[in-house]
């Protein structure tokens, strides 16, 4: 604990003193479980090694400058791990379960809270697994929650600077009906080649294109895309998109600063038209894009990052964040 230097913190795991589990058997969700461990006994069977009845959440807690914990927006975050939950035929945590644990992994592990000015943040990781043997493709009977802490830098490592993206065309996050709009596992196992190859290549992660014809963007590898022209906060829409709660709370912002903002299918010629880009969501807030190449035709767009109005937004949802500036919309919860 005290070896933390958290002005430098990486975005990874480091051991916090507990975590919280809680189980769904015979039917009903039980009371829930304060555990030291950082392992769990598993079935050899189980539903979610076997057939990827896995989803997770990311969420933060931030300290302000009087010295608060702050909860942002959780009950989006219960509303979308519902979502997934229905999506793969898991047993939906109920919304008060989910903010007894959120709240009880974040009192117990309250000195993991990075200081105020730092830039850094607890970040919460809720998941869900099926737990009951299953040989035959069914849902699990029975299922095990667990929420953990870290503190975390920011995902990028360059922070609030300007990023390189790869546009991938050999590789598809999710399919149009298939599971990208929720928060499971096997999306992310799907990404891992094509952004080792991004890695490897000097870019910081994949820009997507929409699996059916390949002429939209998707997502920007963990997170969402947003463009900015003329004034208008623009983010692509698609069934295989996440919705990014960041995503949801830019715009209201963009909205309230008197920006125009657009949810719409974002064809990849638009990319010369922007004047700014970036990838948002929970884990990187903003990541500002100063360039992007296709891969396969090698062109290369790049732009003055981080640009006005992402550095506007950026600071407004962080003051927010840490309490620096009015919470109008009800996003912030203080433990």
């Amino acid at each position: 604990m005290n070896n933390i230097n958290w002005q430098k913190l990486p975005f990874g795991y480091i051991k916090t003193d507990y975590n919280v589990r809680c189980y769904f058997r015979d039917g009903k969700w039980g009371e829930p479980e304060l555990s030291s461990s950082e392992y769990i006994p598993i079935h050899i069977a189980a539903t979610s090694l076997h057939y990827g009845q896995t989803s997770f959440e990311g969420l933060k807690a931030f300290k302000g400058k009087d010295g608060k914990i702050r909860l942002f927006r959780w009950k989006e975050n219960a509303k979308r791990m519902q979502d997934s939950a229905n999506g793969i035929l898991m047993e939906p945590p109920p919304v008060k379960l989910f903010k007894k644990m959120i709240y009880k992994v974040v009192k117990k592990n309250k000195k993991f809270v990075p200081p105020y000015g730092t830039g850094a943040s607890l970040y919460i990781r809720p998941f869900q697994i099926g737990t009951s043997e299953q040989v035959g493709v069914k849902p699990s009977k029975e299922y095990m929650l667990i929420m953990f802490v870290s503190p975390v830098g920011p995902y990028f490592k360059e922070g609030f600077s300007p990023v390189s993206m790869l546009i991938t065309r050999d590789a598809d996050r999710a399919a149009p009906f298939g599971t990208g709009q929720y928060k499971v596992g096997g999306n992310y196992a799907a990404s891992l080649n094509s952004i080792k190859k991004a890695h490897s290549l000097g870019y910081a992660n994949v820009l997507y294109l929409d699996a059916k014809e390949k002429k939209y963007i998707d997502e920007c590898g963990p997170a969402n895309f947003f463009g900015i022209k003329n004034n208008i906060y623009i983010t692509p829409k698609s069934h295989s998109i996440l919705p990014s709660i960041t995503n949801r709370s830019l715009i209201t912002l963009a909205k309230e600063m008197g920006y125009k903002t657009e949810r719409r299918p974002v064809k990849i010629e638009e990319l010369s038209t922007f004047d700014e880009v970036g990838a948002c969501g929970t884990a990187a807030v903003i990541s500002p894009i100063g360039k992007i190449k296709d891969d396969k035709t090698g062109e290369v767009y790049k732009y003055n990052a981080p640009g006005p109005i992402s550095k506007l937004l950026y600071e407004k949802l962080i003051n927010i964040q840490t309490g620096n500036s009015e919470d109008k919309y009800g996003w912030i919860d203080i433990l």
